[in-house]
């Protein structure tokens, strides 16, 4: 992909990879290059760093906030936002609640993406550390010790709000169906994420830990995070209609971003000194509890902080000469500069296959349909309608899936072919499809016994149990009927009746009939789903079949992936 004349968005830019690949984009001359960071000064820093290399052509954007939360919440520390019992809730609503409006464009993320509107996206945040490291193991000790005194109901609730906020899998859905969205409605063309193994390229044997146990079960979740992460861009990158995805993983010590002397920091603040004479030291009694809390041996030296050499390897902090051997010694993690992970990023964007890609390489590593079972498909569905026509459906790939294959169903018993269903109007198809819903009793049963109720045209009366396992999302909660809600439910979940709903079904059948038409002279394998492929009746109009139909309206309607290029 030409990069010239296109805006470029490279979240994390202030990172030390981040900040390479902004400096190797800025060698393509794109239009624009916006630049994220989490902080205010890191963004404003990297933007006055890259406009001495930039030609005055080149429009930068400097933008700061955490891109994980609330645009309310994005200047906003993870303590600050824990100690807002509003800011937790959102936190915790935002990534557990279903998906909404409110919930997508309140977004950080999303708002980022739909103001600045970018061609491309270079992801450089490390989301498995952001996520994992919240620590889900430190909220449950803090919540256990919250239930030893279940009389405090506000600290009770407070913990549970904490614990829930430390998950790490919601929080990583929610993430990335806000940027898949966002891509999405502002027509984004690719997305390169520069991901982690979570352990520099090492095993369950890294040794480098921050005080727990080896192999720690922080990092493994860190780990854990990045695979979810990698199969979840993975799910994106085979959507139908969304921007080419690629991910790029190093596997060893990310480094160097510079080498200096001075401050150390640590999450961007400086490490106190303390002192502890051996005449104030703490005396370890064998049998007594040991808690740190009551230990009172040391002093902080005021005004004193830790200082010295180091390496600055970004993101994993600043290194003293020696941690620096340990970690990039021969057998352990070794090391990578940004430098070459930037111009990989390059080759990538461009299109250049440097066999890096992740996600390309899962593509084709997986196990795919083949030909056998292709061929056996015919046999398996020649065979089954041996048993005659019991069973419509079962419920096991969805209520959605269910409902069009009932809808489907009554169609074909009223009209038999796609043809005599479109000849008649909305609301004469939608008394013929009640009089059917009376008249079959194993229908009926069939259909709420699954939870799929049936919504006769009125809009007002529902055919429905209440069955012992509630499991569908209408029967989960309470909601107050409305014509939004009906709506709704009966687009999701319901076998709808309505006018409205039998045109939406004749509109399908006449899009379907008109891609016949389209490829009836064309012999040739263009169409997978052409005039050959629909069974028909004695007189040659067109049989409704349930299972294929719903699976056009799949594929047309909710975005499947088709192999061949679609008709025109």
């Amino acid at each position: 992909m030409d990069i010239r004349e296109k805006k470029v968005m490279v979240l994390g830019g202030f990172g030390e990879v981040g900040f390479a690949i902004c400096r190797e984009l800025l060698h393509q001359n794109p239009k624009a290059l916006v630049v994220t960071s989490l902080r205010k000064e890191e963004a404003l820093t990297a933007v006055g760093e890259l406009r001495k290399e930039a030609s005055n052509s080149v429009q930068l954007t400097p933008i700061h906030g955490n891109l994980f939360v609330r645009w309310s919440m994005k200047d906003a520390s993870r303590e600050e936002i824990l100690s807002n019992p509003q800011y937790q809730r959102w936190l915790v609503e935002d990534a557990l609640d279903e998906l909404n409006e409110e919930i997508l464009t309140s977004s950080t993320l999303y708002r980022v993406i739909s103001e600045q509107g970018p061609e491309i996206i270079v992801d450089c945040i490390n989301t498995a550390t952001a996520l994992a490291y919240q620590n889900i193991y430190q909220g449950y000790q803090e919540f256990s010790k919250a239930l030893q005194k279940p009389q405090e109901v506000e600290g009770l609730t407070r913990g549970i709000y904490r614990l829930l906020s430390t998950v790490q899998v919601p929080p990583l859905i929610r993430h990335v169906q806000i940027l898949y969205e966002a891509m999405k409605r502002k027509g984004t063309l690719l997305y390169l994420k520069i991901g982690t193994t979570g352990t520099g390229g090492m095993g369950l044997n890294i040794p480098f830990t921050h005080g727990e146990e080896q192999p720690s079960r922080l990092l493994l979740s860190k780990a854990a995070v990045a695979g979810a992460h990698t199969l979840l861009l993975f799910l994106i990158s085979r959507t139908h209609g969304g921007p080419i995805v690629k991910e790029l993983k190093p596997a060893a010590l990310i480094g160097w971003k510079g080498i200096g002397t001075g401050r150390i920091l640590k999450r961007g603040a400086a490490i106190p000194l303390y002192d502890c004479p051996p005449t104030k030291s703490f005396r370890l009694i064998r049998g007594k509890q040991f808690n740190i809390h009551d230990v009172h041996a040391g002093h902080r030296l005021e005004g004193e902080s830790m200082g010295g050499a180091y390496v600055d390897t970004g993101e994993n902090g600043l290194f003293s000469l020696d941690e620096f051997k340990v970690v990039t010694a021969l057998g352990l993690m070794h090391y990578i500069t940004p430098e070459e992970i930037a111009h990989t990023a390059g080759l990538e964007i461009q299109g250049t296959n440097t066999s890096k890609d992740v996600l390309g390489a899962m593509a084709g590593a997986v196990m795919g349909s083949t030909y056998r079972a292709g061929l056996m498909r015919e046999g398996v569905i020649r065979d089954i309608g041996r048993f005659g026509n019991g069973g419509i459906a079962y419920g096991l790939l969805g209520p959605r899936i269910a409902k069009l294959i009932f809808e489907g169903h009554l169609l074909r018993r009223c009209y038999g072919t796609l043809e005599g269903a479109v000849k008649l109007s909305p609301p004469e198809m939608s008394r013929c499809v009640e009089e059917e819903i009376g008249k079959d009793t194993e229908f009926r049963t069939s259909a709420i016994s699954l939870g799929i109720p049936i919504l006769f045209p009125d809009g007002e009366t529902l055919l429905l149990a209440n069955r012992p396992h509630l499991d569908k999302g209408w029967e989960e909660e309470s909601w107050v009927i409305s014509p939004q809600n009906i709506d709704r439910w009966a687009s999701r979940e319901w076998i709808d009746l309505r006018p409205e709903s039998m045109l939406r079904w004749q509109n399908r059948f006449r899009e379907i009939l008109e891609e016949s038409r389209k490829s009836a002279g064309d012999m040739s394998s263009h169409f997978d789903r052409g005039n050959r492929f629909w069974p028909r009746d004695d007189q040659g109009e067109t049989l409704i079949d349930p299972g294929e139909i719903a699976g056009w309206i799949l594929i047309k309607e909710g975005g499947g992936r088709p192999e061949l290029p679609e008709m025109e």
